[in-house]
């Protein structure tokens, strides 16, 4: 007998060169194109601040601050926090009201509202004292691969006056994010509008962004050296004020010691340093922090207990 080749179907064949696409990824938001890179740079400290975080339900927090300082206003803050049920992610609980109030009275309040599956929206208020200074309401909708936002900011029907600011933002590939944003004024006598394109590559340990319009650039460049060492180099150009700053910073996590460090270098002639000390089983942190303008020969230094 001979030999028999039995032939499968053409459509029961496996194709070697066909591959399930994934999903491209939702972008974010425009404000958080750069915040990886700005984690790493320290965050500026003055005076001796002490903080007592005490949460009181699981939907319920409230911070206590007491703040004295030899340049500016010395204080109290109190800032508190409800989340609800709906939990998007680890970083996305809604809805949210977050309060902050100082002991002259001032009020800085949002207020986060998740209206459909990817429709958010968010109100700000600002007040000093008994007067509104800022209100500013967002709308947001999230796609599986896109990003659209429109922002009202102090909207005054009878004075003709408001600021609106519409971002967008699109991923082209899994890597690959482009979108832009337009800003639009108007009050009594004045009307105008700037336009700035954004992009953002992200790669397995580092990511680019870019920023650029006619009011200027921003770029910055984040990179994950290893689990201890992430480093970030920003530049900034504004038109209108004729400005230029560059600045590099790095993170250094000393996870056996319990420390963070952070540093800052920029093109001002500015140096900065942060210390961070986590003391367990306590769940207190100690920070230290020191910034040098050699430029305007100005030096001043921090300290802050946090507890909770």
């Amino acid at each position: 007998m001979g030999n028999v080749l039995g032939l499968a179907p053409l459509g029961a064949m496996p194709c070697r060169g066909a591959r399930l696409e994934e999903p491209l990824p939702n972008p974010g938001s425009l404000d958080e194109l750069h915040r990886l890179c700005k984690d790493v740079f320290p965050v500026q400290m003055e005076g001796v601040k002490f903080i007592v975080n005490k949460v009181l339900s699981s939907h319920f927090q409230v911070t206590h601050t007491v703040h004295m300082s030899a340049l500016g206003l010395s204080g109290y803050h109190l800032h508190a926090a409800f989340v609800g049920d709906q939990q998007l992610s680890s970083t996305e609980v809604f809805p949210t009201v977050v309060g902050d109030m100082d002991s002259s009275g001032s009020l800085n309040a949002q207020v986060l509202l998740l209206v459909a599956e990817r429709l958010r929206a968010k109100a700000v208020f600002q007040t000093q004292q008994a007067k509104f200074l800022t209100w500013q309401f967002d709308g947001e909708y999230r796609g599986d691969d896109c990003t659209a936002t429109l922002t009202l900011g102090n909207p005054d029907l009878i004075g003709e006056s408001v600021i609106m600011v519409a971002h967008f933002l699109q991923s082209l590939t899994q890597r690959l994010v482009l979108g832009g944003e337009l800003v639009y004024h108007r009050r009594p006598g004045e009307e105008g509008a700037i336009l700035t394109l954004a992009g953002k590559y992200s790669a397995l340990h580092w990511v680019a962004t870019l920023n650029v319009g006619s009011g200027g650039a921003h770029a910055s460049y984040y990179h994950k050296a290893n689990k201890q060492v992430q480093v970030g180099v920003e530049f900034e150009a504004n038109t209108r004020l004729q400005d230029t700053t560059f600045s590099f910073g790095y993170h250094l996590t000393l996870s056996q010691a319990n420390m963070v460090f952070r540093g800052l270098v920029d093109s001002n002639w500015c140096v900065a340093a942060v210390l961070e000390k986590k003391t367990p089983p306590l769940t207190v942190t100690l920070a230290l922090g020191a910034f040098l303008n050699h430029w305007h020969n100005r030096f001043h230094c921090g300290f802050s207990i946090t507890v909770g």
